[in-house]
């Protein structure tokens, strides 16, 4: 009667965190699709209800891709131009 212990509190925390997908961005709805040309080659990013489809694979966010399209760290919504920033 005394509840769960701390231990499994925090696992149960910890498992239903990662069973929630993350929102990409609330101005990004599926459906959007996003371009950015990088080095002559033209990247395609699809905004999908789980995440954003590139090369054909489901990525969590813009800057996990534009850090694989780059090699650098890059914000992803400045790479892909959704800041008003820009990229370069």
């Amino acid at each position: 009667m005394g509840g769960l212990s701390k231990q499994t509190t925090a696992a149960l925390t910890r498992s239903n965190s990662k069973a929630k997908p993350k929102a990409v961005s609330s101005a990004l709805k599926p459906g959007a699709r996003l371009l950015r040309e990088w080095n002559g080659v033209t990247h395609v990013v699809d905004v999908v209800e789980g995440g954003l489809v590139w090369k054909g694979e489901t990525w969590r966010s813009l800057s996990v891709i534009a850090r694989e399209i780059t090699g650098a760290h890059w914000s992803g919504p400045r790479f892909f131009g959704l800041n008003g920033k820009g990229g370069s």
